[in-house]
């Protein structure tokens, strides 16, 4: 499974948009500067940090819990893994039972100790969930568990309404909204600073410093904002609730103070969780070659390097996580990289992540790569939040209304997001059969806005009429097993057929009946592409996949059928 294409996993699509050089003179009118309250530094708002704390659906109790029974305990306790052959029972009503699969008695006591320590078959989690963490899992082992991807967790920061949406003025060049200026306490000017404003529809919008400090942001609904540091890495968190936003206006002067007068900042969970995965495995002591094959194995494709490296485990727990990870390759969520049925390089990778991310593995200070600058800070930057969180958001497309479509890789969930309000209309797929997790991979609006989904896991191409809000799904044939990727990234050509680039070949289905139509074969040996898109005029590009084997681009011309390949590297 691959999500990594959008990054959405976290419950927010972001569009950005390079701008204007950010001159800023004094072409603007200017209006008075409307000043809000210096608020308390926090990082309550910073994203990064509620992610990695696991705070994405609340700060404590039930509904925490469940976030983090996601992330550290449904990978093996789902059904779907289960009936893959993982060994891990099933959770569902834990506390109506009276003992354990160890014998012991069931009780929090036991279950919190079982989290802890773990079994021969299940990883230590001791060292990587505080007290609080386990308190709030056992709370929604209590009350709700287990996780249903029909079900997912409510998104406290979706507020998008009818009453605080007003559709967004038209941004033609980007500017023309609040500006102002970021420095030090002793005047130095800071050149790649991300300012946000929140509007009350908590949609972001994003801009950076220039290198006289001075930023713009394009022209916004006036209204009442919050105005925050949006990476406050180097940096304290800055924010200022109450901002009044209108036509012109400049904002005081923001003062940022330094998290450290050297280079090197503090490992607090704040600074660890916005590093980049390149700056976590710059800052992580290692070899090349450790590191190239820990990135290659498990560094790309499912997720980011910080939701692997927010955990401390110890060796034996580390070489079941990667166990799992490489080899139930039946089930969901699991990766096939490289390393796999390599034993020297899987041992290398468990072995490194014993070393610096182990219980007692010290992390000292860490450096971070310089910010954007020059023409790199000409950008603007616009997140939105979606109602759910755990969707695993993975492909968006536009359609001729302005409207962006995104799918869900492991609920049966795509939404409409109207970019002018913040406001986003969620559709329910239909349900897949038993034990064939649900999710939609590639999404993509057609020339007549009708949107088309594929069910990677069901390997069902799904049409979805916008204007009847009516579901129809084709199976496609000639794919893998349930639940193994099968029919992922498609494209739809100019004359409306379904385009899909695997299995030794290009491969044309019947959008009306799913009917293989025609096929032409790869002659580069282990040829895998992952993506694909077509053009108007018919030319179909594919791109390879290192983690499947294939290191290939392919170029075939649809009226012809010619096809053109080279390797991309060897």
């Amino acid at each position: 499974m691959q999500v990594s294409r959008t990054r959405a996993v976290k419950a927010v699509i972001a569009i950005g948009a390079v701008g204007a050089c950010l001159g800023i003179g004094n072409a603007h009118a200017q209006a008075p500067a409307a000043q809000g309250p210096v608020t308390a530094a926090s990082n309550d708002l910073q994203r990064s940090v509620e992610i990695y704390g696991y705070n994405a659906a609340a700060k404590r109790g039930a509904t925490r819990g469940e976030v983090i029974y996601y992330y550290k305990c449904w990978v093996c306790h789902n059904d779907y893994a289960r009936a893959s052959g993982s060994p891990a029972p099933s959770l569902k009503g834990i506390f109506s039972r009276a003992n354990l699969v160890t014998g012991d008695p069931l009780n929090d006591e036991t279950v919190a100790k079982q989290i802890r320590n773990g079994s021969p078959q299940m990883p230590a989690f001791g060292t990587a969930l505080k007290d609080a963490d386990v308190a709030d899992l056992l709370a929604y082992l209590h009350n709700g568990c287990c996780y249903e991807e029909t079900k997912p967790p409510a998104n406290p920061w979706y507020r998008a309404n009818g009453q605080n949406s007003p559709a967004m003025p038209e941004r033609g060049n980007l500017r023309g909204g609040p500006r102002g200026m970021v420095r030090t306490p002793d005047g130095n000017l800071l050149e790649g600073i991300m300012v946000q404003l929140i509007a009350p529809n908590a949609v972001r919008t994003t801009v950076y410093t220039n290198q006289e400090g001075q930023y713009e942001f394009p022209q916004l609904v006036p209204g009442s904002y919050t105005l925050r540091i949006a990476k406050p890495l180097e940096v304290l968190p800055y924010q200022r609730d109450a901002m009044r936003v209108e036509a012109g206006v400049t904002f005081d002067d923001i003062v940022l103070q330094r998290r450290s007068e050297t280079d090197f900042l503090p490992a607090t969970d704040d600074v660890l969780s916005q590093l980049t995965g390149v700056e976590w495995l710059w800052n992580l002591p290692g070899t090349a070659e450790e590191k190239q094959t820990f990135s290659s194995t498990c560094g790309g494709g499912c997720h980011g390097y910080d939701q692997i490296m927010r955990n401390r485990l110890d060796e034996r727990s580390w070489r079941l996580m990667l166990f799992r990870m490489l080899h139930y390759s039946g089930s969901p969520l699991i990766v096939r990289g490289r390393a796999r049925g390599d034993s020297a390089q899987e041992e290398m990778i468990i072995k490194w992540l014993a070393r610096v991310r182990g219980p007692d593995a010290p992390i000292g200070q860490v450096r971070v790569f310089p910010r954007a600058h020059g023409p790199a800070t000409n950008v603007v930057v616009t997140e939105y939040e979606l109602p759910h969180v755990l969707l695993a958001t993975h492909d968006v497309s536009g359609d001729s209304k302005g409207n962006i479509w995104y799918s869900s890789h492991r609920t049966p969930f795509m939404g409409k997001l109207d970019p002018r309000t913040g406001i986003v209309t969620e559709y329910q797929v239909p349900s897949t059969p038993a034990g064939v997790l649900p999710g939609t991979h590639r999404i993509q609006v057609d020339k007549n806005d009708i949107v088309w989904a594929s069910e990677n896991w069901a390997h069902n191409l799904v049409r979805f009429d916008p204007v009847s809000e009516t579901f129809t799904k084709l199976p496609i044939p000639g794919q893998e097993p349930p639940n193994v990727p099968g029919f992922g990234n498609f494209s739809v050509g100019p004359d409306g057929g379904i385009w899909f680039a695997r299995n030794k070949g290009v491969q044309k289905f019947d959008p009306k009946t799913g009917r293989l139509l025609d096929r032409v074969p790869f002659t580069i040996d282990l040829a895998n592409p992952y993506d694909n898109i077509i053009t108007d005029d018919g030319n179909f590009w594919a791109g390879g996949s290192p983690a499947g084997g294939g290191n290939s681009i392919e170029l075939m011309d649809t009226r012809t059928n010619k096809l053109t390949e080279v390797r991309s590297f060897s």
